[in-house]
Parts: structure tokens; C-alpha cells; sequence
């Protein structure tokens, strides 16, 4: 077990936050201490890996990066945000040398099982704030069981800018180091919308731009989609749907095998989830575990919508509601306060990470099925 010092209960200390609209204020932010680090990762050309279907490999690895900084640090807890094709999180002082091993080892593995291109960085709160950019937080308590970091203040974002011009950057661990990726899974089966359309949605502030007007335009925007049905959210209130074969479990396979065959990791997912999937349909209980409650509880612990020095939401959109918000965000970026990018597809898709199926601090990490997110973001960089 690390032992962690007190410097690194800061975020322990936080309040949660349970009206998610209540985190466009930014007073309900704390800023990180001065010696904390900013983690940042995100996939080359996702947008091209997405264009070629492969977009839950691109969530996986996305969400791999923060599977196993959890898993280097023994579950303790520290603020973290899934951004589709990749992830931003922060980091005490001590626990900055086995982040730093866990972005080295997922960069060399996103490369050797699937051939994917990583950039891993680890970027000092110091740096951010001497270039003008704060790094702050807020806890949102999502359900009884899971809660999810918010970021403001820019540095995230400038952290991510950075990397992107190779500073900062966290060299790939020696050829063969694994991840512990343990709890990493995608084996739901896709959310099919039940209003229209999945609406993912990205939207950031104009540099420049008044961090009130645009904290005003979030409100805007989360005030319109919490008029859909249960604010938008994507997965079904009854409980997330198994299938059987999963899609996913050949891609579980690839984070569980460690160096152990494929072909075993594969029959090891296929096995448990036919375990769930039977669970699931007939009610029955093993051992304490309740498969169809736990299928209620993910969609509790979903994160479909984040504040990451920007606003993400995955909805389950009606053609409506979908007209009021591209009018809200393209009057408010006529104005030069935002700029954003919207992408449509008719499913949801989830990866999760679960410490254990008996506690309720399992996460689900939701994106567009056709890799929404990423999508987004690319018309965003040309509005």
C-alpha cells in the first residue's frame, strides 16, 4: 500500500456538489495547490481513428489512462476527467512518480495492442498559473456512489496545448511494460436513443472571452437539455441493457491479458458477462451481487455531462431541443464568447471502469457511439 502524505488530502477535503448546473459557478471551485501536476493524454489523429470505426478502441484507451493512474495509486482518491479520445487529471506532489510510471506504461501499450499513437504529459499547476491559466476543481456528486472532477480556470486546456507542442511530454515506458488495468470493461451494449437523436456537444470559451458571459452560457445550455427527459441522459433509468456475445470483449481482453495470451483474456470476458447477462434476466442473486440493481446503478454513476475547461454533454436529444441549443451556442458564439462543435448518431456507448461489482463506486464513461466527442471537437476546430 503507498502511503500517502497529508498534502495530498486536498481532495479528499472537497465538497460534493449534487446540482450539476450549481458547477457553473465558479465560486464553487477550489484551485489545486501550487506543487500538485496536471496529467494530460490524448490520442493522435483520433479524429482519422474514428473515421476508420474505431471508435471504441479510442474510448478504451482514452479511459485507460485514468483505469490505471487509479490503479498506481490504490484507489485513492484524485480529480480526473474522461475526455473521449483521451483524459486530464490532477496529481499530488507524492503520488507524481506513479502517475507518471502509469501514463509511461499506457502509452507503450495503446501502441503495441492496437497501434495507436499516445501523448502522455505531466505539466506543473505552477507552470499553468505563471503562463496566466488557473487549474480549480469541484467534486460532482453524480449518485450515492460515484462522483466526478470538474475543472475551470483554463489550465487543463493549456496543459493539453502544451503537450500538443511536445512539452511536458512523458516518455513511453520500455518496450513490453503493461498497465494495470484492472477493472477496465465496455461490456453494455449501446444505448440506442429513445428521444431522436444522441447529441454530443462540446463547447469552449473563446480566448479572451469573459469567464462570467461564458459561465452564463453554460448555464444557458445545461438549463435547455434539463428540459429533456431526466436532463438527457443517455442510459435507460430501468438499467443498462447486457447483451451476449458483448461487443466490447475482445477489447477488454486486450487491457486484461497483462502478458498472458488473448485468446484466454477473451474467454475470461465472454465468460463473466454471460454470467451477468444471465443475472440480469432472471433476477437471480450470487454471492451478494445483485446484477440487475448494479445495472441501475450505472446508469446513476454515468458522467454524460462534465465541465473540463469547456462543456461536454452526450444527450439523448429530440429534434427540438437539439434547434434551441444550436441557437443558444450560435448566438452566444456570434457574439465571440464560445466557439462549439455538435455531432449526431443514433446510440450511446459506455466504458467503465469497476473497482469491484459489490460497491457502488463503480464509473461509466459515456461518448456518442459513433465516437461523438471527438467528432464534435473536430467541427469545432473549424467554426
Amino acid at each position: 500500500m503507498v502511503s500517502h502524505h497529508q498534502g495530498d488530502n486536498f481532495y479528499d477535503g472537497l465538497p460534493r456538489e449534487t446540482s450539476f448546473d450549481h458547477l457553473t459557478d465558479l465560486g464553487r471551485y477550489t484551485p489545486l495547490p501550487d506543487d500538485w501536476q496536471i496529467g494530460v493524454a490524448d490520442i493522435v489523429n483520433s479524429t482519422g481513428e474514428v473515421a476508420a470505426g474505431r471508435y471504441k478502441t479510442v474510448n478504451m484507451v482514452g479511459a485507460a489512462v485514468i483505469s490505471a493512474v487509479m490503479n498506481a495509486l490504490d484507489g485513492q482518491p484524485f480529480p480526473f476527467v474522461f475526455g473521449g479520445d483521451g483524459a486530464g487529471f490532477a496529481i499530488g506532489p507524492y503520488d507524481a512518480a506513479a502517475a507518471q510510471q502509469a501514463l509511461a506504461a499506457v502509452a507503450v501499450w495503446a501502441r503495441a495492442e492496437f497501434d495507436i499513437g499516445m501523448r502522455v504529459a505531466l505539466v506543473p499547476v505552477a507552470d499553468a498559473r505563471a503562463a496566466g491559466h488557473d487549474v480549480q476543481v469541484a467534486r460532482f456528486q453524480a449518485s450515492p456512489g460515484a462522483d466526478y472532477a470538474m475543472f475551470a480556470g483554463g489550465g487543463l486546456l493549456w496543459a493539453e496545448t502544451e503537450m500538443k507542442r511536445q512539452r511536458y511530454v512523458v516518455a513511453p515506458a520500455a518496450a513490453g511494460t503493461i498497465p494495470d488495468l484492472t477493472g477496465l470493461s465496455c461490456r453494455w451494449a449501446h444505448m440506442k436513443a429513445r428521444n431522436g437523436k444522441i447529441l454530443s456537444l462540446v463547447v469552449a470559451a473563446m480566448p479572451g472571452a469573459d469567464a462570467a458571459d461564458v459561465a452564463e452560457v453554460y448555464k444557458q445550455v445545461i438549463d435547455v437539455a434539463e428540459q429533456l427527459d431526466r436532463g438527457g441522459h443517455p442510459a435507460p433509468q430501468v438499467g443498462m441493457v447486457s447483451r451476449w456475445p458483448p461487443a466490447g470483449a475482445t477489447l477488454e481482453a486486450h487491457a486484461a491479458r497483462g502478458s498472458g495470451s488473448l485468446g484466454a483474456a477473451r474467454r475470461k470476458a465472454l465468460f463473466e458477462a454471460l454470467v451477468a447477462w444471465v443475472l440480469i434476466r432472471t433476477g437471480l442473486k450470487i454471492g451478494g451481487f445483485d446484477a440487475r440493481r448494479y445495472a441501475r446503478v450505472v446508469a446513476d454513476n454515468a458522467d454524460f455531462r462534465k465541465l473540463d475547461d469547456g462543456l461536454k454533454m452526450t444527450l439523448d436529444c429530440d429534434a427540438k431541443t437539439q434547434t434551441r441549443l444550436q441557437a443558444v451556442l450560435t448566438a452566444a458564439a456570434d457574439r465571440g464568447i464560445v466557439r462549439f462543435g455538435m455531432a449526431t448518431q443514433d446510440e450511446a456507448m459506455m466504458t467503465c471502469i469497476v473497482p469491484s461489482i459489490l460497491t457502488d463506486d463503480h464509473l461509466h464513461f459515456i461518448d456518442g457511439a459513433a465516437g461523438g466527442y471527438t467528432q464534435a471537437a473536430a467541427q469545432m476546430k473549424t467554426r
